[in-house]
């Protein structure tokens, strides 16, 4: 299981996995408290249907009310107390960046292809580095049936000046104005940072929220606008908020979607609901038959719920069966002792065996680690360059962590660890939070590989508060930490998460980015390059100038691949689920992902 809790930048809202949730509500869930009965047990074979299992089995569906019904797991793990999507933990789907069920974005990112489809757009353009400018959809409305307007667009980014304490705030480091001209609204770009992918970022993460009611807030809270608490939600997406309690939340169709004509027609569910587990095992089992028709949850070795007969999928059928979009990092602090020699960065790269740590950590889903901060196999693929990186990287490769401290000066001691000029390498802890498992996992191969090649290295693993901490004051060793994953503003926004030396923080002072302090008299110039770039072509150049400059001083290591979301299915009840040969849409919840829900099929029980 895993336990992962990588809080995407960008403002986007915490990702928990589903299996490992440690804290729920006490309460159970049944089907037959929505009208249905279960759809589980072995599927049957019906290769011709598109999006069933992976072993080409589907189920028998569901009867009663149950049939039109969408039980989806992985996002909610304890009982929903507060709607307000700007607090600190909103409850589902509020969350900023999760399904566009209630709340929309302007623009929906697709992590396949980094496709910027329409939202509450109907499209965008770019005018070099100065603007991005959109024309909103027709016809659009709330879901009380009042309308919507751009007002409603501009007054969603003013709330990051009016309390600066908002993720929204973000948004005006990159964008100098935004205006609206009827339903045309245009954003200025800040002309100092020229930075488009960050403004496209923003337009495509950030909900939309109604101006008649965060107004009213606003005064009730003094501006302080994420200490307000709600149990209701008034949006523009398919759905509505019709109950949460204890042991689920159900949304509701709104049957007066203003998006039937852009969508062609209706969500296929009538309803969405999504339980609250009192156990990781009840979720799995409610998965595997057929009770739960989706879920965003790490689920160890999924193959054995198709290889034994169940009609589960995945959008890959083969391994690593997820697309990969974002990357855990093992980051060095080059401020300590030997750390700060990029040769012995560049050895412990060649020390770990990123293979055992794809299988064993990350139960065969993640592909063959690059030596890039490019992520390979979807929307970030034009910008790589795998034949450098495999010419000028690393791969697992003992012999050659020895040639590397060797050609470098370090020699082994008495007590079998490389030392230099009385400086040893370790020891060293490599920390990362108790109970994500799959990176506590991936650190224990990475202790063993380095302790083999001569380096003196351990494992340590303290509650998620206290590394959050460490790594942000630069008090560690080494650390595996998350950094932006698959968005319209990476791999850019990843080179900054990594690398940027603008403002850095010293030791003892919180960053947010450069955790390891790595420092360089050249990469805030590549960075501002590649940021303001005018075409691909350049843009591109400028990529690999810095991924070049990567590889030279690796001040911080991939160890494996994960997906944007895990994205897995059941097709008991459904089907046409998105998968690879049946490809209309990305695995994924947020963003572009929407449109699986329109084209769904149900299975007549």
């Amino acid at each position: 299981m895993s336990n992962t809790v990588p809080p995407p930048a960008g403002g986007r809202s915490t990702r928990r996995t589903f299996l490992a949730a440690s804290s729920v509500a006490a309460g159970g869930f049944a089907l037959a408290a929505c009208g249905g009965g279960s759809a589980g047990g072995t599927g049957s074979e019906d290769s011709t249907l598109p999006g069933i299992g992976n072993n080409g089995k589907v189920g028998s569906g569901r009867k009663g009310e149950g049939a039109d019904q969408l039980f989806l797991a992985g996002f909610q793990f304890s009982p929903p107390t507060n709607f307000n999507t700007f607090a600190g933990a909103p409850a589902w789907p509020a969350a900023n960046n999760v399904a566009q069920y209630v709340y929309e974005t302007l623009l929906r990112f697709n992590v396949l292809t980094g496709e910027l489809k329409p939202g509450l757009a109907a499209d965008y353009s770019v005018d070099g580095t100065s603007s991005v400018s959109m024309t909103l959809q027709e016809g659009i409305t709330w879901s009380d049936g009042t309308p919507f307007t751009a007002d409603d667009v501009l007054y969603t980014f003013e709330l990051g000046k009016i309390d600066p304490s908002l993720s929204v705030a973000a948004f005006w480091t990159e964008a100098d104005s935004i205006t609206a001209d009827g339903d045309t609204v245009t954003v200025a770009i800040n002309p100092d940072r020229k930075n488009v992918g960050m403004v496209l970022q923003q337009l495509a993460v950030q909900f939309i929220v109604p101006k008649a009611v965060f107004e009213k807030v606003a005064a009730q809270t003094g501006n302080k606008l994420a200490s307000w608490e709600t149990k209701e939600l008034l949006g523009t997406g398919p759905y509505t908020l019709e109950k949460a309690d204890q042991t689920q939340i159900i949304l509701a169709r709104n049957d007066k979607y203003w998006g039937q004509k852009f969508y062609g027609g209706l969500p296929a569910p009538t309803k969405i609901i999504h339980p609250i587990f009192k156990s990781n095992e009840d979720g799995n089992l409610k998965f595997q038959n057929g009770e739960l028709d989706v879920m965003q949850a790490f689920v160890p070795q999924i193959s054995k719920m198709w290889d034994s007969g169940k009609p589960v999928g995945t959008y890959l059928k083969d391994e690593p069966y997820f697309v990969p979009g974002s990357v855990p990092l093992l980051f060095f602090n080059t401020a300590r002792g030997a750390l700060a020699d990029p040769q012995v960065r560049r050895a412990i790269a060649f020390a770990i065996d990123y293979a055992s740590i794809a299988e064993t950590a990350m139960s065969g889903y993640s592909g063959d680690v690059q030596a890039s901060l490019i992520i390979p196999g979807g929307a970030e693929d034009k910008w790589a360059d795998a034949g450098r990186a495999q010419a000028d990287g690393w791969t697992f490769d003992a012999a050659k962590a020895d040639q590397t401290l060797t050609a470098a000066g370090y020699a082994k001691g008495s007590d079998g660890v490389y030392a230099k000029g009385g400086q040893r390498l370790g020891p060293w802890k490599l920390i990362t939070p108790q109970g994500w498992t799959d990176w506590n996992a991936a650190l224990e191969i990475v202790a063993k590989n380095l302790q083999a090649v001569g380096i003196d290295a351990a494992t340590n693993f303290p509650q998620q508060a206290q590394v959050t901490t460490q790594v942000q004051n630069g008090d560690f060793d080494m650390a595996c930490w998350y950094v932006s994953g698959t968005n319209p503003a990476t791999p850019w926004q990843r080179f900054s998460d990594v690398m940027s030396n603008v403002e850095l923080a010293p030791a003892g002072q919180t960053a947010y980015r450069n955790y390891g302090r790595w420092t360089s008299d050249q990469v805030n110039d590549l960075l501002e390059a590649a940021a303001a770039a005018p075409d691909d072509g350049s843009k591109k150049q400028a990529l690999t100038a810095l991924d070049d400059l990567y590889r030279q001083q690796a001040p911080a290591v991939p160890l494996m691949y994960r997906p944007d979301e895990f994205f897995e299915f059941n097709a008991s009840n459904w089907t046409n689920f998105p998968t690879e040969a049946n490809a209309y849409a990305p695995p994924m919840f947020r963003g572009a992902g929407n449109d699986w829900l329109f084209k769904i099929k149900k299975i007549e029980g």
